[in-house]
């Protein structure tokens, strides 16, 4: 967002905790795999998303590549940085802040996925490659606002390239292949219709947002919304220091997390969780353990406990969980809450 036209704050926005702990914990450690955020109208989901881009934090980069790829990710490099460093020359070098790059919903497939120019490949015998969204995409947060409404092949790019954390373009043979390592964010509105469960799955977090039911809360929101859009600038730099303070925050968890060795006891209850909701596939014990951690990181501590893993398991169990009536989950979901306690008790 520019500074002609700034996003709202993020630590102006009142309530919805859940929705700020899902983002802010999948900036300390993205490979949590992202957030879906559902909701009625009007609950902050878009607001909140976009003011997460004034807290990220800056990446290494080799310089001049379109891709940004990461300083000293030799797994995740594209053709051009992977022939430059087995080169032995060593590469040039800047820091770029992460962005959000938001996906329109009517964008074709090349928009996404880039496009090959099949003349030059044919007559100069080179791949000339023009970048899409996923390129953008790469080292920084993909918006996708209504992602229930995409096209089902728009769908299968963002999961080929969500699996792989690559994005392969072939045309008439020809094909190219470029790192597209992202966090998806995707906002929706469950009245206009589901999502595809393949995608669901691909959310390493989901958060249930609705109005707030406070009365003085919701008066709150509407005066500083309207605060906000009388004199956005005055009211950003009111936000300045709350805002720095987040950012350090952040900048401080993602140091801490590195420390962070998951113990036995953390491993095995997050395990006896995913039996005990039989929950298909591993990636809800990987996405609670990584979650719990980020949270204990955020709270600036490398040791993780109990509430920690409650707060995750809320996040990362509801959309993993068999479709049941509300009670009969509600009811489950306390079952875990009880195991973790009584794991942690000691």
């Amino acid at each position: 967002m520019s500074d002609d036209n700034p996003a709202y704050p993020f630590s102006a926005i009142v309530g919805q905790e859940d929705m700020k702990d899902a983002l802010l914990s999948n900036v300390v450690n993205p490979s949590i795999g992202g957030v879906l955020i559902k909701g009625e109208k009007g609950t902050a989901k878009s607001t909140a998303v976009r003011a997460v881009a004034d807290l990220l934090p800056e990446r290494k980069t080799i310089k001049d590549c379109i891709f940004h790829c990461e300083a000293g990710q030799k797994r995740y490099l594209c053709p051009s940085c992977r022939i430059l460093t087995e080169s032995g020359k060593t590469p040039e070098y800047e820091d770029i802040k992460m962005r959000v790059v938001e996906l329109p919903l009517s964008a074709t497939e090349d928009r996404v996925a880039g496009t090959l120019d099949i003349e030059e490949a044919i007559t100069k015998g080179e791949k000339k490659f023009e970048p899409g969204v996923l390129a953008a995409a790469n080292g920084n947060i993909l918006y996708v606002d209504e992602v229930n409404l995409l096209d089902d092949h728009i769908v299968d790019l963002l999961l080929d390239a969500a699996a792989m954390g690559t994005n392969f373009v072939e045309r008439e043979g020809i094909s190219y292949s470029h790192p597209s390592r992202f966090m998806l964010v995707g906002t929706m509105n469950p009245e206009e219709g589901d999502l595809r469960p393949q995608l669901l799955d691909r959310f390493g977090l989901s958060v249930n947002v609705e109005g707030e039911k406070n009365t003085e809360k919701r008066i709150e929101i509407v005066k500083r919304r309207l605060e906000f859009e009388k004199n956005p600038h005055e009211f950003c730099d009111k936000y300045k220091p709350l805002q720095q303070n987040l950012r350090d925050k952040i900048e401080t968890a993602k140091k801490i997390i590195l420390e962070i060795k998951p113990d036995d006891l953390l491993l095995n209850t997050a395990v006896k969780i995913s039996l005990l909701l039989n929950v298909d596939g591993h990636r809800s014990d990987l996405t609670l353990v990584k979650t719990a951690c980020a949270f204990a990181a955020l709270d600036e501590r490398n040791n993780v406990e109990g509430n920690d893993l409650i707060k995750a398991a809320g996040l990362a169990l509801p959309h993993r969980m068999r479709k049941l009536p509300f009670e009969e989950a509600r009811l489950e979901f306390d079952k875990v809450e009880s195991l973790i306690l009584e794991s942690y008790k000691n």
